[in-house]
């Protein structure tokens, strides 16, 4: 009998031993595995081997641990060290779901485990929106700190949580598109560009077959590169390298990109601590990148970069002191005497924050202003903002919504001209690399950026043998009599792109060597709604014979004293008459139907008068000036509705020599 109760002792014994060894940490030891010693010690050097990776500190490195980890896993996945060390590489390539399992059952096998085991727990369960999950691991995780401790990022965490809680109430109605892999890889791509008329996207990838074709010691993934693709009939064409004059053996990224597309702004990451270049179409191809200047770049960290429409001012991130905090947003007007951009001037405590602000973009109507923040009512890391300019000063920022803001770094997003598509770079676990591109589009009125303006595009060709001409395109604001900005054709295709923001009357003239000058009038000063203006001109040489409309010539009605709107073409006039000293010309006058003949032809006539009156007052040769009337005998459109009958009210320069 004592037998028989000695053994059943014995296989309660037995049972209790492996209950309590089953929700143990168990350690990776002999004591624990006696008769597996020999795939104890592989595990150990998979331990090993995947440690060199996590303790480096280098969450970009994490990935590399991850297949160690898994195997040192299927040996023994009882031990909490592991189970969190494993948990946190898997938040690291945003495998959610895995992580939270793990970091789980690491809090589950050793409460004591690794405090940060809490932290990543609370910052999984943010990305997957459960936000007092969330919280309640961060002050779990701040317990663990103790008072001696900072908790800044834990009060930040939590105050994110809050925020997001707030956000996903209210989400904007948008359709989130992978730009496909013409443009994605199994690679990162990120830091999407694009022209205002989304013609041409620029980004950034880290993909076999980079300038070089090496790996980063500090990361082992691919240096940058730059890519582009072109969209056509409303596909992206498959991404081309930009080439070794812009792309070297180290990184080189995208951090912004001109409206037009004619200047690109790259990041140098080993120039200093980071620094800003600059990169230009000519003839078609881009330059070599070059510092825009000490007021921009530092001996600190300048990474992102954007300008104003009109290029005088330029904007960008910078961590230099004397900032509100980590990285800051700063501008630098444009000193034409100087031909230099002017001393940087942060722009202030309603933007900036103690955070991070990055990834600047100036929308093309030139009001708004994007950046990605740490600050504000972020829901989780980096969040994108908008501020307007009003009033001369620019608005609190807003929150741009959840589902574009995650709990994630949501970094460079870029809006097209017309407000209804943006872009940025986002990571989710069914995209096709670690970081892939998508297309925003806003399917509601109320969540869709406000794009007052419109977007002035077309090719410059010669009006005989319709070759693309490199020429200048200078635009006024009729108005103040102001020159805006000066733009350049594309010298290989001859095409151009300008922006234009509302509440102006332009005058844009298009000139270069050999040819008349072209003017042109746009009047969007009372326009409430995107405007996609294609304007092609065929310039005429300086030939006996041609003529020109001089479109920004302007007179009250019926009157024949020159308005001021008129002053910016009639220097264009006296420019070109200086240039050409041998140029005999005529200035004709043009009216419509409306009135008597004899009236029109009088009335014809004198405001041509006014014309070379002026010109002569300014001191060109009368001798080389005649001027006519002509009336309404001469139409260039039918007088049948008050738009045609304007374009008849004209005044002509017409070249009688050379």
């Amino acid at each position: 009998m004592k037998s028989a109760t000695r053994y059943v002792y014995t296989i309660l014994t037995i049972l209790l031993a492996a209950t309590s060894l089953h929700g143990q940490d168990i350690p990776f030891s002999d004591k624990f595995f006696p008769s597996r010693i020999s795939e104890l010690k592989l595990a150990l050097i998979d331990l090993q081997q995947g440690d060199e990776y996590f303790m480096s500190g280098k969450p970009a490195l994490y990935k590399y641990a991850i297949p160690h980890y898994e195997r040192a896993m299927k040996f023994n996945n009882s031990n909490a060290d592991l189970n969190f060390k494993l948990g946190t590489c898997y938040f690291s390539i945003r495998k959610k779901q895995q992580a939270l399992e793990l970091l789980n059952k690491a809090i589950d096998l050793n409460p004591e485990v690794n405090p940060d085991a809490y932290y990543f727990k609370g910052r999984t369960l943010q990305v997957l929106l459960k936000w007092d999950e969330a919280i309640a691991a961060y002050m779990q995780y701040g317990e663990f700190l103790g008072k001696e401790e900072p908790i800044d990022d834990i009060t930040r965490r939590v105050a994110e949580c809050k925020n997001g809680q707030e956000l996903i109430k209210n989400p904007i109605k948008v359709k989130i598109e992978n730009l496909g892999l013409a443009i994605n890889t199994k690679n990162p791509e990120y830091n999407p560009l694009i022209t205002a008329d989304e013609a041409e996207l620029f980004f950034t990838s880290r993909r076999p077959g980079s300038t070089g074709n090496q790996t980063d010691p500090e990361d082992l993934e691919y240096f940058e590169d730059i890519y582009t693709s072109q969209r056509i009939n409303g596909k992206w064409t498959q991404a081309k390298n930009l080439g070794t004059i812009v792309n070297t053996t180290t990184h080189d990224a995208a951090a912004g990109l001109s409206p037009d597309g004619h200047i690109l702004f790259v990041f140098k990451g080993d120039r200093n601590n980071g620094d800003i270049l600059m990169s230009y179409i000519d003839n078609g191809e881009w330059t070599k990148p070059v510092d825009p200047g000490k007021n921009i770049n530092t001996k600190y960290h300048e990474s992102s970069a954007c300008l104003s429409p009109d290029g005088n001012m330029l904007y960008f991130s910078s961590d230099r002191p004397g900032g509100y905090g980590g990285r800051d947003l700063y501008k630098s007007p444009w000193d034409p005497i100087k031909k230099t951009w002017g001393p940087a001037i942060n722009m202030g405590g309603v933007i900036n924050t103690r955070y991070d602000e990055e990834g600047v973009f100036m929308h093309p109507g030139g009001s708004t202003l994007y950046f990605s923040s740490k600050g504000h009512n972020s829901m989780g890391g980096y969040d994108v903002f908008y501020s307007v300019y009003e009033n001369e000063f620019w608005k609190k920022p807003t929150n741009i919504g959840y589902p574009v803001n995650s709990p994630d770094d949501d970094v460079y997003f870029v809006v097209a001209a017309n407000g209804s598509n943006a872009y940025y770079a986002s990571v989710t676990e069914d995209g096709f690399g670690e970081k892939d591109l998508y297309m925003v589009t806003f399917l509601s009125e109320a969540d869709k950026p406000i794009s007052k303006m419109s977007v002035l595009s077309g090719y410059i060709i010669d009006a005989v043998d319709k070759a693309p001409v490199s020429a200048f395109i200078e635009l006024i604001d009729l108005n103040k009599q102001e020159r805006i900005g000066t733009y350049i054709t594309d010298s290989k295709t001859g095409k151009y792109l300008i922006s234009l923001p509302s509440g102006r009357k332009y005058g844009a003239f298009v000139y270069a060597d050999g040819y008349m000058f072209e003017s042109n009038y746009f009047d969007i000063s009372d326009s409430s709604t995107f405007r996609e203006i294609t304007l092609d001109v065929e310039m005429k040489s300086l030939e006996a014979g041609n003529n020109i409309v001089l479109n920004n010539i302007f007179f009250d009605t019926d009157k024949t004293m020159l308005k001021p709107e008129s002053q910016m073409t009639l220097q264009q006039i006296i420019k070109l008459m200086n240039e050409y000293p041998t140029l005999y010309v005529e200035i004709s006058g043009h009216t419509d139907t409306d009135g008597r003949d004899d009236y029109n032809q009088k009335l014809s006539e004198n405001r041509a008068k006014s014309v070379v009156d002026y010109l002569i007052s300014k001191g060109v040769d009368s001798k080389r000036l005649s001027f006519k009337g002509y009336g309404e005998t001469k139409p260039i459109a039918p007088n049948t509705t008050a738009e045609s009958k304007s374009k008849n009210r004209r005044i002509e320069f017409r070249i009688n020599s050379k």
